[in-house]
């Protein structure tokens, strides 16, 4: 299982996305972190299960591979409504998701990995996410570990996020 590929992802992933919801909320759940993404498998959803029929037919959707089995998901799109604009180009992750079955492999890492080489190779200077900012700050310290530097925090309904950046 050492053959690592990123391909361009489209709506043909989207039970692959979708399982992997299921999975990583299921995860998040037995930690206590429901607060995320809840502790309902989303594929039992309705409106969830449209959310990631749009992840899956949208544009920037990449799916990380690991011996042909799909171990990540990452998106490279535009920031949303609720994170303060800025005054350059970006590129915003909007989903950087990995399956359990794959820890240890890196997978997240390797999908930041290639956001970061994408803009280099765009020209442009800066990559932006958001996480969520409850639970026990595992989340957040995973993105600073991975060179990102924390920048505004947001509230969306109770939902409190925090966005950080990285200059490739």
């Amino acid at each position: 299982m050492s053959d690592f590929i990123i391909r361009q992802g489209g709506s043909g992933d989207f039970q692959t996305l979708l399982d992997m919801f299921d999975e990583v909320v299921a995860w998040l759940a037995g930690r206590g972190s429901e607060g995320q993404w809840g502790s309902e498998p989303w594929s039992t959803i309705p409106k969830r299960v449209e959310r990631v029929r749009g992840m899956a037919d949208g544009p920037g959707l990449y799916i990380a591979e690991i011996g042909g089995e799909a171990a990540g998901a990452i998106i490279l799109g535009d920031r949303f409504p609720h994170v303060s604009p800025v005054d350059e180009p970006e590129i915003y992750l909007g989903l950087l998701l990995t399956s359990r079955r794959f820890t240890g492999h890196r997978v997240g890492s390797r999908l930041i990995e290639f956001a970061l080489a994408e803009a280099r190779e765009r020209g442009i200077g800066l990559v932006r996410v958001d996480c969520w900012a409850g639970g026990d700050g595992d989340l957040q310290r995973y993105y600073e570990g991975q060179g990102f530097k924390p920048t505004e925090r947001f509230d969306v309904k109770g939902w409190i996020g925090q966005v950080f950046e990285q200059r490739p």
